[in-house]
């Protein structure tokens, strides 16, 4: 039964509904669509950039065997870990640059030791001590940190619409073919979004993806051009169960140093994602629905590094579909991690993704980066007064961290691991906006106290309230 909550929106079903299970399974269907393009990407993309396209589509298969574990135990719980919300988990963009170029300089060993150590030491100690660290995360912050990671991956988006690798590889690179797929896919997933509602808008990039993969299967055979190739389709078995430490662990301190600052990153856009969620029912998630979903974040992300999984986190278009259906159950999420998990023990399903075209991706990578740029700059135009003090923050983590995206070569002269540590824009921006937030007065700031609110008696008065002046 429908009904509106004090400050929310009309919800269809609450959080313990359970819906009819017909309905139950399209609405966890959808879920499952509208994240299994991004999630999948970020493997894609990692193996691309680390030289190991031949494991590309076991990491697929990880991603979403342990993004269907994880949404499950974020429905139902397993002890403290879960908040029993109705939030989807996936493979985050946050760790996608750190990962490349840690992996490019260590080895993916070294990736996975690192997030087998500080995914849950990281991530249980901030919900563990939630209310002592949340101060220090204003929107201010967390929004240059979306904002860079989007602004980051773009031109990682770019190689992919000229063809990647592959293309560079057989001399094609910036092709007419590759162009043509990539604005395909990309004027599709606009059109479909700008100019359509309900499910068509929710799965715009989806079905774009679809016909851009159909059009390079259609120029394969009327070209005669190897664009897309079934083999490893073919070579794939059905069901295949995920392989403990195959890539290895090293334990180098520069890259647990570097993943545990994403962690720290990675836990406010789930502070955030679960206060979108209970938002729906005009409320802020509890002290115990917090702590419980980070510990899931955290825990999972450990457990999966163990089988060849990147860091797990949540979803923002799912909190989305969330507040756009009214629909919160949590049975209707954990139906959509069942059917992630089923399809993350096929080899056959990542082998599929991994024969879709760099360039099809690639109109679909940039989107989804501007997209989460996008969402930082509104996050930070919504929720935080651009005065003197918040401009030169944005302005200075900024800087430094495009700065350092495009020039990366300026900090030669460090040491190598210091190099590598700050040479990763998003941290360059996170510590940067963090260090300022905090020791510069303002309202923001959890060292100092806020302007006082202004009371009837005191409006009418001339004295200027206490602070740093705008003039």
């Amino acid at each position: 039964m429908s009904n509106e909550t004090d400050g929310g929106i009309q919800i269809e079903y609450g959080v313990d509904d359970k819906p009819p299970l017909p309905k139950s399974i399209l609405l966890g269907l959808q879920h499952v669509a509208v994240m299994i393009v991004p999630a999948t990407a970020v493997a894609y993309v990692v193996a691309n950039g680390v030289g190991l396209e031949a494991d590309a589509a076991y990491l697929v298969q990880m991603v979403l065997l342990f993004s269907g574990l994880a949404t499950m135990v974020q429905a139902y719980t397993v002890g403290p870990v879960g908040a029993r919300l109705p939030i989807v988990m996936g493979s985050s963009f946050t760790f996608v640059g750190a990962t490349i170029d840690i992996g490019a300089s260590f080895g993916l060993a070294a990736v996975f030791g690192a997030i087998l150590v500080t995914g849950f030491v990281v991530e249980g100690l901030i919900g563990w001590q939630f209310k002592r660290i949340k101060p220090f995360f204003p929107p201010l912050v967390t929004g240059l940190v979306v904002v860079i990671i989007g602004l980051y991956l773009i031109p990682v988006a770019m190689d992919y619409v000229a063809g990647g690798s592959a293309a560079e590889a057989a001399g094609t690179f910036g092709g007419l073919q590759h162009l043509g797929l990539a604005a395909l896919v990309l004027a599709i997933a606009v059109g479909l979004n700008m100019f359509t509602r309900g499910v068509t808008r929710l799965l715009s990039v989806l079905v774009a993806i679809v016909v851009g993969y159909a059009a390079a299967i259609a120029l394969t055979f009327a070209t005669g051009l190897e664009i897309v190739d079934f083999g490893p389709v073919g070579e794939a078995a059905w069901i295949a169960l995920p392989s403990p430490t195959r890539f290895g662990f090293e334990f180098e301190p520069i890259a647990i140093a570097t993943f545990a600052v994403l962690f720290l990153v990675s836990s406010m856009e789930t502070v955030g994602d679960m206060s979108g969620v209970t938002a729906a029912e005009g409320r802020n998630p509890t002290d115990e629905e917090f702590r419980g979903g980070l510990f899931n974040d955290g825990l999972l992300s450990s457990i999966g590094s163990i089988f060849g999984a990147f860091p797990i986190t949540s979803f923002s278009q799912n909190v989305g579909i969330v507040n756009f259906t009214g629909v919160m159950s949590r049975h209707v999420v954990g139906i959509g991690g069942v059917f992630l998990a089923v399809l993350g023990l096929s080899p056959k399903v990542g082998a599929a993704v991994t024969t879709i075209p760099s360039a099809v991706f690639g109109g679909a990578v940039l989107l989804m980066a501007g997209m989460v740029a996008a969402s930082g700059f509104r996050l930070i135009v919504t929720h935080v007064e651009l005065d003197r003090r918040n401009t030169v923050i944005v302005a200075v983590s900024l800087g430094l961290g495009l700065g350092i995206a495009t020039t990366p070569e300026a900090l030669a002269g460090l040491p190598s691991r210091a190099e590598l540590f700050f040479g990763q824009p998003v941290i360059a921006t996170a510590l940067s906006a963090l260090a300022l937030n905090t020791f510069v007065p303002g309202d923001s700031s959890p060292l100092f106290d806020a302007a006082p609110v202004a009371t009837d008696a005191s409006a009418d008065s001339e004295t200027p309230a206490a602070g740093p002046s705008d003039d």
